[in-house]
């Protein structure tokens, strides 16, 4: 031995942190307060909220039948649900329900443990018996099988939906406003109802419009350009809105409105002599993607028109264009690397990049 060292001698004392570490929560630790509870539902869409609610009781409805625990849910437990989902008819269709219906559920059951401070369950049996049940159905050749994608409004499509609309109209102006903002700037339903007049910046451009995208938690100000048509250019709509709007003497607040069948800002909804809804009278997001179906259906175009044609559109008719994935991106908050978007613009690069491109067939 090194005859340098040195040789201390300690003592052994009892380490009161000893496995500190390693403790696992229990009681208090793992309770949440409603407070809590209310705020971690609040960061989720309205919308999905609502769809989350209905699973859950639907989940917690099955449960009691069979005589199982809610929370927390075993993996049997889950892998019993998924296969129930794959069979039972559903009220509205009498078909069972399909892979993305049934992904939706299984999500809503694994954030609810997750919000009730329980640990996750195990899933591994429930996502064998939904992979089964989507290759069945890709055999039979299912609809079901395939993902429901809106229909992308396309300049073309957008043209066509603006033609018969009256311009010279409140709700007009408001409509073309609302189709051609929500095309140039990606905009989700929800998005373009929860703008107001203040979002909105003349510059020497056009007008710069900031959006809160609340997918990405972020806010991004898209820059509205002049377009070569008219009749489907952004900023010409826009500022044709704004103006009715001051005519009507609205300056601030929502920048869409409930219009009524008199062309007039339609008065606040109430019921039983309490206003609902919002006093300002702001669109809600399903009537701003009512407006969007009612127009393709009135122009006649065929095709699943919804809310998200505008959204699905940019991304197409800009990836069309040569832009930038990356920069298409973060002009619609999307978040970077986004699976729903590679899959918009496949629409394009499949037939752009195929491998069958120069080969010599």
């Amino acid at each position: 031995m090194n005859g340098d060292l040195d040789v201390v001698d300690a003592e052994l004392v009892p380490d009161d942190t000893a496995g500190a570490g390693t403790a696992v929560p229990t009681g208090r630790d793992r309770q949440l307060s409603p407070e809590t509870i209310a705020a971690i539902a609040a960061s989720v869409a309205a919308s999905t909220r609502r769809a989350y609610g209905a699973d859950r009781e639907a989940f917690a409805a099955w449960c009691l039948r069979e005589g199982r625990t809610v929370l927390p849910a075993s993996a049997e437990t889950m892998a019993e649900w998924t296969r129930h989902l794959t069979v039972a008819p559903r009220p509205r269709t009498n078909r069972s329900a399909g892979p993305s219906t049934i992904e939706r559920a299984l999500s809503a059951v694994t954030t609810w443990h997750l919000e009730q401070g329980r640990p996750k369950p195990n899933m591994r049996g429930a996502r064998a018996v939904l992979n089964a049940h989507r290759d069945r159905l890709a055999e039979q050749k299912a609809a079901a099988a395939r993902p429901r994608q809106a229909t992308a409004a396309l300049p073309a499509q957008i043209r066509a939906m603006l033609a018969g609309a009256d311009r010279t109209t409140l709700a007009g102006k408001r409509n073309a406003a609302l189709v051609l903002l929500g095309f140039a700037t990606a905009a989700r339903v929800s998005e373009l109802a929860a703008l107001d007049i203040v979002s909105v910046t003349e510059a020497e451009h056009g007008y710069d419009v900031t959006l809160y995208r609340k997918k990405v938690r972020r806010h991004t100000t898209n820059a509205i350009l002049y377009g070569t048509d008219p009749a489907t250019c952004p900023v010409r709509a826009l500022r044709a809105h704004l103006a009715a709007l001051d005519e009507a003497g609205r300056t601030d607040g929502p920048l869409f409105v409930r219009v009524d069948r008199w062309d007039r800002l339609a008065p606040p909804l109430t019921r039983g002599g309490r206003t609902i809804g919002d006093p300002a009278g702001r669109m809600t997001a399903e009537a701003a993607a009512e407006v969007i179906a009612r127009l393709a259906d009135a122009a006649g175009l065929v095709g699943d028109w919804s809310g998200h044609s505008l959204r699905r559109g940019f991304a197409t008719a800009a990836r069309a264009a040569g832009h930038d994935p990356l920069e298409i991106a973060r002009a619609g908050g999307w978040a970077d690397g986004s699976r729903v978007l590679a899959r918009y613009m496949d629409d394009v690069d499949r037939v752009k990049n195929s491998p069958l491109v120069g080969i010599g067939l």
